[in-house]
């Protein structure tokens, strides 16, 4: 299943749980076994008093978590192409409730989010409730190249970026160094890739009885006070006003074609931007305008509720299954898109991506808030 478990013996008869991403070769990448494992066993941690706190990170230098295994669930979809397989049914539930019990976890969760932290691996780290990053992280949602959207809890999180900030990450898969994402509030702490094994040494430490998150707390100060002078230079932050500027606009299309002009543009970080956008998915372009208009007043439970629908509608479609093909399966890196020009997509296809692809009541209906 690729997940390892442990409990770490700390004071006074506590424990701490670690759970380990062990699938270093793919870059951690999820499957629906390791989903299905982590929240069988984070879910009994959060009923056994003897947790008293629980660490997720990932092996391996490179990433904690590149993403999901979508290779399995394309070829599920490209087997019954126009429906719903039961492989995607499972896998968006399973892993969307795992990123809710994660937000709404009743017991410290810490996450070690070094190196690359992609998709799915955004969705296991912004639920976190001490969210830690290193020199080596890479953060980004990478959807837009694979004909997808922002999934994940996405819509929570990038909504919840200043200005247009989330938009433009959305559409563009820009990178975050961990300096952006401290200043984001992506994430909380930044410490060193070689300090995880100090940070687990003070965890043990602590005393869960008394005072327990403040002496957490001056744990991580400590360490951080260590790390600080490697905290690199912001890189989005000094682009906001561009960024802000560049979106003040009324459509999607509109988003597309004030992006594509960056191609040219001077600023290396604002090309790359410009051309990721271009050879991406005008169909996932125009599905992340209207997911983030949708979500802006969406509760926790309602933001994968509705991205379940356009999780599933997704597979019915043509886009992800091709993107997934071009990118990861043939790797010719020429995705055929059904529709090639976000101008001439209609309003009735972005809208129904929205609409319910089950019978009766919404799988994911116990979510809450």
């Amino acid at each position: 299943m690729n997940v390892q478990f442990e409990q770490r013996p700390s004071l006074h008869g506590y424990q701490i749980g670690i759970a380990t991403l062990d699938s270093a070769k793919s870059l951690n990448a999820l499957s629906l076994p390791m989903i299905e494992a982590l929240w069988q066993q984070l879910s009994a941690w959060a009923n056994d008093d003897t947790i008293c706190a629980v660490v997720l990170r990932g092996d391996g230098a490179k990433a904690f978590c590149a993403g999901g295994d979508v290779v399995d669930l394309v070829h599920a979809c490209r087997a019954e192409p126009g429906s719903v397989p039961n492989l995607a049914a499972r896998f968006f539930a399973d892993e969307y409730r795992l990123d809710h019990l994660i937000h709404t976890y009743p017991k410290p969760f810490i996450c070690w989010a070094h190196g690359y932290v992609m998709g799915g691996g955004m969705g296991l780290m912004q639920g976190a409730s001490m969210r830690i990053v290193t020199p080596s992280t890479r953060l980004a949602m990478p959807e837009i190249s694979i004909g997808l959207f922002p999934d994940v809890g996405g819509s929570w999180f990038l909504t919840r970026l200043p200005g247009k900030l989330g938009l433009f990450l959305a559409l563009t898969a820009a990178h975050i160094n961990a300096a952006d994402a401290m200043a984001l509030n992506l994430a909380d702490r930044f410490l060193l890739d070689e300090q995880l094994d100090a940070l687990l040494a003070g965890l043990v430490q602590i005393n869960w009885q008394e005072r327990a998150n403040e002496q957490l707390i001056s744990l991580l100060q400590a360490l951080e006070h260590e790390a600080r002078s490697q905290l690199p230079d912001t890189q989005w932050l000094p682009q906001q006003t561009q960024i802000n500027q560049l979106l003040d606009v009324p459509d999607a299309a509109s988003a597309w074609d004030a992006i594509a002009t960056l191609v040219d543009s001077n600023d290396s970080l604002l090309a790359r931007a410009g051309k990721t956008l271009t050879s991406g998915c005008p169909l996932t372009a125009a599905l992340v305008w209207a997911q983030l208009e949708h979500a802006k007043h969406l509760s926790l439970g309602g933001v994968f509720r509705m991205e379940y629908a356009m999780a599933l509608n997704c597979c019915r479609h043509p886009e992800f299954a091709e993107g997934v093909r071009a990118r990861l399966i043939d790797k010719d890196q020429q995705p055929a898109w059904h529709w090639p020009d976000i101008h001439n997509i209609p309003a009735a296809v972005i809208e129904a991506h929205f609409a319910p692809a089950w019978q009766g009541e919404h799988p994911l209906a116990e979510l809450t808030p």
